[in-house]
């Protein structure tokens, strides 16, 4: 049995905890994990949408005990393109480590229960931790993401020739596109958050599991 919604089913109480605080979408956030999950799942380009605390689970204990669950956030794939629409509805919960080691006793009914509940919608319950979250993927989520979002109608000159560059080069680094395509450093300072937006967009193909620097090694993608 489970209380669903589109919004949260728990309020975040506003708490004088610097890690508690609300993303630039609204989602409101509990711990510096969760909100580090958050900047993932807004730069990650197969996520459709998600949603902190999206549901409550009602589970008994071994002695019929009734209890309520509610996890921390449920993520949404795209539809539209490959590999998202192969993924599935992820209900997560996320805990450090550390907390996981000393509390899993307590726990351990709460994901029993999630675990069931992801089956019967045909989602996949999982436990994210510092170690999924805190990746050098995480620092480039960061750095890119607000470049994601600069609107590529007023760059369209400089985009048409970074690609056509990188395809003459194939294959090459952030700083020698940049002076393959500009010897003056104004210019190349206007064309460097073009290429941070094409590569946060995945129109430059970059190994984001290792951290993004002028040196960092790019490719053509079409």
């Amino acid at each position: 049995m489970t209380d669903h919604q589109h919004s949260p089913v728990r309020k975040i109480p506003i708490s004088t905890r610097s890690v508690t605080g609300t993303m630039p979408g609204g989602e409101r956030y509990e711990s510096a994990l969760e909100r580090d999950l958050m900047y993932l799942l807004r730069f990650d380009i197969n996520v459709d949408k998600f949603i902190p605390q999206p549901l409550t689970i009602h589970y008994k204990d071994s002695n019929g005990k009734q209890h309520k669950y509610t996890p921390d956030i449920l993520i949404h794939h795209r539809k539209d393109i490959f590999p998202a629409k192969t993924l599935p509805t992820i209900l997560a919960e996320v805990k450090y480590r550390d907390d996981l080691r000393q509390n899993f006793k307590e726990y351990r009914p709460k994901f029993k229960a999630a675990i069931h509940y992801a089956k019967e919608q045909g989602w996949r319950f999982c436990l994210l931790t510092e170690r999924e979250i805190r990746t050098p993927y995480l620092g480039n989520a960061k750095f890119l993401l607000p470049y994601k979002r600069i609107d590529p109608n007023q760059d369209a000159q400089n985009i048409s020739l970074v690609l056509n560059k990188l395809v003459e080069l194939r294959e090459t680094d952030v700083e020698t596109l940049l002076v393959s395509i500009f010897r003056d450093k104004w210019n190349q300072a206007q064309l460097l958050p073009v290429i941070w937006y094409l590569i946060a967009n995945r129109r430059i193909g970059n190994d984001l599991s290792l951290a993004i620097t002028m040196r960092s090694r790019i490719w053509d993608m079409r």
